[in-house]
């Protein structure tokens, strides 16, 4: 009875949500017509940016929001609010929210053991083992001795070694490797699906939430095992009812940082007048109530 209860609120709380952007966005775009008829199409990046800031507002100055604590919560919650399409003054809008720790970040391979698990499961695919190298070496830093990995920066000196900026940046990387082995095993790698880019090197990974291929990497198992796991998560996992897996696909675990719940979310805004269009993605922290990792395009 309990458990009902708490999910009866938490569903609540999600309708309040969708409700308070529908709203609160609407009013806000309202505002931006009337104030801007005269405008050119060139301010739509202004508008793109004052509805984001709007929409951050109201993340922030809800409090319902901060009744997401733990995994069956958050789940919930990302049931019902996970995708937000709505129309307004002239504007076509999709929000969709996701776990902003539901991929690797490849920073976490410059860790030997995590290395060789990534190395390992390239291999898998038919990936060359000097992908790894070359990958390894982007995230690496400038070595002013010139020890890397590979030579991939005799020809593209100017690529950023810090850490995997962006899928762009990923792509980068793939098409060097591409043009140079002619090697289309990539392709049967989602990516996308696979790879989040941030420059903190202590990003772990919500297991609840995790793709089927972020799993298949980190257990060491094949695709039909990790879409079986994945498809039991989605907040069904916690401290008390642990993911089960076999000895070996906790020992490949055991090398990665993940846990059973985090409080960040991965947000996605589609915002389209005309034939203007603009793709806005950050993370939000619903603890402290804070947004980062800007991604604009525009």
């Amino acid at each position: 009875m309990l458990l009902h209860k708490k999910n009866a609120i938490a569903l609540l709380i999600t309708i309040v949500f969708v409700m308070l952007i529908s709203v609160g966005l609407g009013i806000g775009l309202k505002y931006i017509n009337t104030s801007s008829q005269t405008l050119k199409d060139e301010n739509f990046i202004f508008q793109s940016v004052t509805l984001v800031d709007d929409f951050l507002n109201i993340l922030k100055k809800s409090p319902d929001l901060l009744e997401v604590k733990d995994s069956a919560s958050l789940a919930i919650f990302l049931s019902q609010a996970g995708l937000i399409p709505f129309e307004s003054n002239d504007y076509s809008i999709v929000i969709s929210i996701t776990s902003a720790r539901d991929k690797i970040n490849p920073l976490v391979f410059k860790d030997k053991q995590r290395f060789e698990a990534l190395r390992a499961f390239l291999l898998n695919y038919g990936v060359n083992a000097d992908y790894s190298d070359m990958l390894y070496d982007l995230i690496s830093g400038i070595k002013p001795d010139g020890t890397y990995r590979s030579d991939i920066f005799n020809e593209n000196p100017y690529l950023f070694r810090n850490y995997i900026a962006s899928q762009e940046h990923l792509e980068k990387l793939n098409e060097i490797y591409i043009k140079r082995y002619h090697d289309n095993s990539l392709q049967k790698i989602n990516m996308k699906e696979l790879f989040m880019f941030s420059s903190d090197t202590n990003t772990s990974i919500d297991l609840n939430y995790a793709t089927p291929i972020t799993l298949e990497l980190l257990l060491a198992c094949d695709a039909l095992r990790a879409q079986d796991l994945n498809s039991m998560g989605l907040g069904g996992y916690s401290s008390d009812t642990p993911i089960l897996l076999s000895d070996d696909e906790n020992r490949s675990l055991s090398y990665f940082n993940v846990n059973y719940y985090q409080g960040l979310l991965a947000v996605k805004i589609e915002i389209s007048k005309g034939v203007n269009k603009a793709l806005i993605k950050f993370e939000y922290n619903i603890k402290l109530k804070k947004g980062y990792n800007f991604d604009w395009q525009v």
